[in-house]
């Protein structure tokens, strides 16, 4: 065989090849019970009819449809399905609606009235439907319903479904219903397979029990777990917690939270904060730490409490508060100290626990022993007790067990202290929860500066008895009486010991009274808090309607493109081209920039190809950037892709003089991506149209990508 006769093979080959191509793109018809043809009111179509037998079959591309009847127009290789149309691709997906039209050039369907898709993983409903065969997706843009057997039903404004991959993404008045809970979000992307559910923007789920809210978040429909950050927050049972990332087990009825917590109980008037905490709702049980804070909120003075770890357990009207290691009390009129602290709500009492693993020997044995302070006195003992009434928000008693030692400094003296010890002190408060009576029990010692009535000294009063009652008096001692003295001497200070001015076991530790709350946290170590990967911001889905297949339905109307069949179902807001020149590059000379800088940065853009353009305010004035575009009049939609900080806004002004303002939108940027719209109509006024973004402050810095602008014309 010569080169000649090859090269005719190889041409015969291909021409075939095209043709058998173009015949399998071709719309098949089946079986047709009835033809007819209607040049007056189907010029150039086959009008097929069903007949007793069977419908009318439909055959394109290894997909058959079914309906009662058809008109095919096989010159622009299109159909129109009336009637029970039912449409199959395989074994998994199926289609029935009231009527279809398919193009087999785009090979996209258009359903309406009562559609249902459904594979094995999912039935999709709607008043209309797209099918895109080429993408294998399905699109529904005026509210749609999804029902997953095992994850429950998901309505929509928007909807959109990849079926290779098994994933929808829902977008407006989002919800789901299942048996367990109730999602709600703006946008929400589902894996049908897998039941993972991914939510973006304001969304809450609710259960029986809880509700959680969050702007960002994931959640296993299946296994009744997840996770949310961004202003996150879990109301339950008269308790809600909020934090940077929280995890939450319906099962379980478990969650924890990390970075920023607050949990704040609302029957018991309480709130708990730190930076790690476990709730076990069943238990009901808190488990908080990183900077554990403990507030009791009352009207007229609250109390803190803080250490290395909280622990809160107990019924709301019986909860009691554990804080381990470290732990400190703070009240505007006693403070306190201690390795532990037991506070139990209903009963008011409070105590302060000594750690019992150090023996007295051991360096740390006297710091960590519990010690209170009210107004001038200090107070220390192996345990001390506290009590309070809960209804009068006022302190009652207070109770010393072992080694009870209570120190106040003589006001008028360098270096003297009133002191006294015993086995056992027992302390009255007044109403303006000032120390007022201590009685010392058994084996008391005490050292007292006495002074006359014009507070001059008169000696040093050192004395041993079996017990001691004293009344103080705006923080000195009024009067105290001994029991059972066993010794005692009233000498002049020039004539006293130096040595003998403090008691066995004398520790003054103003040092380490707490002044405020920030000095609850003193004694902590640098607080280094875990970097919350999460999850990655929204990456917004490409148009359904996209340039390919815009240049597929450009295709399909060749000849004869002002009467398109293919496109006459296209949204047209989604044909208009954007009007905006050099939408990613704000720094190029056709944005017009007034008081801002544009740069490139490293902030990747909302798809994640690229990264975006950095907007600065110069502080010269309010800054803004903005494009003319030559148009005169229409309706506009003008949309945006931001993050970052501050307060901006997009306008549609008059680009003459005057700057009329046509529409507004008032922005509060947040640190993830979203996406802005500002729909806006203009009349001929005589002037052109300015796209503006303004409001740009000096401490602003806004990222940008993707801004769009496209008239919107009636369809």
């Amino acid at each position: 065989m010569n080169k000649l006769q090859v090269l005719l093979l190889l041409l015969i080959v291909c021409f075939v090849s095209v043709n058998n191509a173009q015949e399998k793109r071709k719309i098949q018809i089946e079986y047709a019970g009835k033809l007819t043809i209607d040049e007056e009111n189907y010029p150039g179509a086959k009008v097929l009819t069903r007949d007793d037998k069977q419908q009318v079959h439909i055959i394109h591309g290894g997909s058959n449809m079914w309906c009662d009847k058809a008109i095919h127009y096989g010159e622009e290789n299109f159909v129109e399905a009336y009637g029970n149309v039912s449409v199959k691709q395989g074994d998994t997906i199926n289609m029935t609606s009231k009527y279809v039209e398919y193009s087999g050039i785009t090979e996209l369907a258009f359903a309406s009235g009562d559609v249902v898709l459904t594979d094995p993983n999912s039935t999709i409903s709607s008043d209309t439907l797209y099918f895109d065969r080429v993408k294998q997706q399905a699109f529904y843009r005026n509210g749609g319903k999804v029902v997953k057997d095992s994850s429950g039903t998901i309505t929509s404004k928007i909807g959109r479904y990849y079926m290779d991959i098994k994933k929808y993404q829902f977008v407006k008045d989002v919800v789901l219903v299942n048996k367990e809970s109730t999602i709600n979000s703006d946008y929400f992307d589902f894996y049908s397979d897998t039941g993972f559910a991914y939510l973006f923007g304001p969304s809450t789920i609710t259960t029986e029990t809880s509700k959680t809210y969050c702007e960002k978040g994931f959640y296993d429909t299946k296994l009744e777990v997840g996770y949310a950050i961004k202003n996150a927050r879990i109301d339950y049972d008269h308790r809600i917690i909020e934090g940077d990332s929280l995890y939450f087990d319906n099962n379980q009825n478990f969650a924890s939270a990390t970075n920023n917590i607050k949990v704040t109980d609302t029957l018991n008037k309480s709130v708990i904060k730190g930076h790690y905490a476990e709730v076990y709702k069943a238990k009901d049980s808190l488990f908080i730490t990183k900077r554990a804070l403990a507030i009791t909120v009352q009207e007229k003075d609250s109390v803190f409490m803080h250490a290395d770890k909280i622990m809160v357990t107990g019924k709301p009207d019986n909860r009691i508060v554990n804080a381990y290691y470290n732990a400190k009390l703070f009240k505007s009129d006693i403070t306190g100290k201690s390795d532990s602290i037991y506070a139990n709500q209903k009963t008011g009492i409070t105590k302060l626990i000594n750690i019992p693993r150090l023996s007295a020997g051991d360096k740390f044995a006297k710091a960590r022993k519990p010690v209170l302070w009210n107004f001038e006195n200090q107070m220390t003992g192996d345990t001390i007790h506290l009590i309070s009434n809960n209804k009068t928000e006022k302190i009652d008693s207070l109770l010393v067990f072992n080694h009870a030692f209570i120190i106040s400094k003589d006001t008028l003296s360098t270096d003297g202290y009133n002191q006294i010890y015993g086995l056992r002190l027992v302390g009255l408060f007044n109403d303006e929860n000032v120390l007022r009576e201590v009685n010392i029990i058994k084996n008391a010692e005490s050292i007292f500066y006495a002074r006359n009535e014009n507070q001059e000294l008169i000696g040093i009063d050192k004395a041993k008895s079996g017990s001691i009652k004293i009344l103080f008096a705006e923080g000195d001692i009024e009067e105290y009486s001994r029991f059972n003295q066993v010794d005692g001497d009233l000498i002049p200070e020039s004539k006293y010991p130096q040595k003998d001015k403090r008691l066995k076991g004398f520790d003054w530790r103003e040092e380490e009274r707490p002044k405020s709350v920030e000095d609850l946290f003193s004694d902590d170590p640098p607080l280094e808090l875990p970097v919350i990967k999460g999850l990655e911001d929204y990456i917004p889905s490409g148009q359904f309607f996209d340039q390919d297949m815009l240049e597929r339905i450009k295709l399909a109307g060749k000849g004869e493109p002002h009467h398109n069949k293919a496109a006459r179902n296209i949204p047209i807001d989604h044909e208009s081209k954007n009007l905006i020149e050099y939408p990613n590059e704000f720094e190029h000379p056709r944005w017009f920039k007034s008081a801002v800088k544009a740069n490139i940065s490293s902030m990747a853009t909302p798809d994640g190809k690229s990264v975006a353009d950095e907007i600065t305010g110069l502080g010269e004035s309010d800054g803004h950037i903005y494009q003319v575009l030559s148009h005169t009049e229409g309706t506009f939609k003008f949309s945006i892709w931001m993050k970052g900080k501050g307060k901006t806004r997009l306008r549609f002004q008059r680009a003459d003089k005057d700057y009329a303002v046509y529409n507004t939108l008032v922005i509060n940027l947040t640190d993830d991506w979203k996406e802005y719209t500002l729909t806006g109509t203009k009349k001929a006024d005589g002037s052109k149209l300015r796209c503006l973004i303004s409001d740009i402050q000096t401490d602003d810095t806004i990222y940008m990508w993707g801004a769009k602008v496209i008239e919107v014309k009636k369809e």
